[in-house]
């Protein structure tokens, strides 16, 4: 039912089991998360946003524009309101002084070719800090290409404008912050070129392989977002970075992500830190 002001929208008071449970099975097969019925109050919430905006006051209608909608519609909207896009600046700050130091040794053996892979890019903060680190570590000659991909458009679009509150930026080191952001009269910073033209965004859905790259990188960062899908799904993706790992380069996960059962291929170098064998 479409609002008018006649009747003003109003919506329902929650989803029922049935709408919900077909929902969740198109989130599933068009993204690969994984919704239990713990979470009808969450989505409900967030498609509200989304019927809101069209005018929907019945979650049963948003459904049947789901289904009749085309795959570049509505359902990329939908994943947009689904998804979860949490993250910080240097957030699980470990693995990016693992990464500095894995940079460092192979430009010591020689190395001058780089490329890293965010998988889940999100608003943008966890690939400028893989850039961050490039130009911090590596000479200024190194030819350095980050992929940064993730499945909101919403946030992709926040992540190429890389601009930030200063309580977004406040874990950034001081001296990082003034080398590779400028401070608007707004108090907001943007990322400046010394990073962005290291990077590269793209939309990807990470439970649909093959991706489209070929590869190979030095390093994956893969974090806080296996922990959204079944093993299934899991083990496909991981297939994918192994695939796209180059010989004894390294996959990074979240610290509270295991790939136990679902190894493979990939060798443990430490807890969250894999490498292809």
């Amino acid at each position: 039912m479409l609002a008018t002001a006649e009747h003003p929208t109003q919506l329902e008071t929650e989803i029922d089991p049935r709408t919900f449970h077909r929902i969740a099975e198109l989130v599933y097969a068009k993204a690969g998360i994984v919704l239990s019925g713990k979470k009808e109050a969450l989505v409900a919430a967030r498609i509200g946003k989304r019927m809101r905006k069209l005018g929907l006051t019945r979650y049963r209608d948003y459904l049947a524009l789901l289904e009749q909608a085309p795959e570049d519609g509505e359902p990329i909207e939908m994943l947009n309101a689904i998804s979860t896009n949490v993250t910080q600046f240097f957030r699980e700050p470990t693995h990016f002084d693992r990464l500095a130091g894995w940079l460092k040794h192979w430009q010591a053996e020689g190395q001058q070719r780089f490329r890293i892979w965010c998988a889940a890019a999100a608003t943008g903060e966890e690939p400028y800090c893989l850039a961050m680190m490039a130009r911090e570590h590596l000479a200024p000659s190194a030819d350095v290409r980050i992929l940064a991909t993730d499945l909101s458009t919403r946030a992709l679009a926040e992540a190429c404008a890389g601009v930030y509150a200063a309580e977004d930026v406040a874990p950034v080191p001081r001296e990082l912050l003034a080398r590779y952001f400028t401070r608007g009269a707004d108090h907001r910073y943007t990322v400046t070129p010394a990073l962005t033209q290291l990077l590269k965004f793209a939309r990807l859905n990470l439970a649909h392989p093959p991706y489209p790259m070929r590869g190979p990188f030095d390093v994956i960062f893969c974090r806080n977002v296996m922990i959204y899908f079944d093993n299934d799904v899991r083990r496909r993706l991981l297939d994918e970075c192994h695939r796209l790992l180059r010989p004894d380069g390294f996959l990074v996960v979240g610290h509270s992500e295991s790939l136990s059962g679902i190894l493979g291929h990939f060798r443990s170098v430490e807890p969250s830190i894999y490498t292809k064998h």
